[in-house]
């Protein structure tokens, strides 16, 4: 039948999971980080996932496609439910999933070591806060962070923001698409290079998203790179 049904852009999804909770009849659902429609018999066409997406990605459309099954989607709450009484499971955002980790206390030595020095060369470091353009941005190195980077690998100030001009955010708690500002940045100041870091997080890739888009609308070939951290604190890429 045809009917309204919704659609989504897997090129705008930054894989933040918002409409995953927000969607009660469970007929959204993250693979490989970009939210995908599971059934067409799960949605009911009421667009309740759509006040809950940042980068628009979620849209309607009219096709061919099952009618909506209210009792396969209550047997599949049920079957949920029962699962989840069994062995708890978490449902949402992959990067709101309550982890602990076992870190092991180095012991005290006779004499402290000095403390590091922070390597932050400019404020405001906010990406929502910094100027389009300021002299710091002339002949810089970019570096373009999400926050829970700088908590989860200890060496960052001396690894990756020596030498560079930090800005940062989070894409999920932002909820703002960032790339036209991050254009304008790039494409108005003598920007060397761009490197991103972000966290494993399928919600974090909306950073990197926005910050690959706002190279390719710059108009300029300049060097870019992406490290990826775990949410324990590993390099996973670079």
């Amino acid at each position: 039948m045809i009917r309204k049904i919704i659609h989504i852009d897997e090129e705008k999804c930054n894989g933040c999971g918002a409409c995953v909770t927000a969607c009660h009849e469970g007929a959204i659902g993250l693979v490989n980080g970009k939210a995908r429609l599971m059934r067409d018999d799960y949605c009911d066409g009421f667009g309740d996932c759509l006040p809950g997406c940042p980068t628009g990605a979620i849209t309607f459309e009219e096709r061919e496609a099952a009618a909506y099954d209210e009792q396969a989607v209550l047997e599949n709450k049920q079957k949920k439910a029962a699962a989840a009484a069994e062995k708890p499971v978490f449902h949402g955002c992959p990067g709101s999933a309550m982890r602990q980790f076992d870190r092991q206390q180095a012991a005290p030595t006779a004499a402290p070591a000095a403390a590091q020095p922070s390597q932050l060369a400019q404020w405001p470091c906010q990406i929502k806060l910094v100027p389009v353009n300021a002299p710091y941005f002339d002949g810089a190195k970019l570096l373009i962070a999400a926050d829970c980077t700088a908590y989860a690998y200890a060496n960052i100030h001396q690894e990756f923001m020596r030498g560079h001009v930090t800005i940062i955010s989070c894409p999920k708690l932002d909820a703002v698409d960032y790339s036209e500002k991050l254009t304008e940045i790039i494409r108005n100041n003598d920007i060397r290079s761009v490197t991103v870091l972000r966290m494993e997080v399928p919600c974090c890739g909306g950073l990197e998203h926005a910050a690959v888009t706002a190279l390719k609308n710059s108009g300029k070939f300049i060097p870019w790179n992406v490290v990826t951290f775990s949410v324990d604190g590993r390099i996973l890429d670079r």
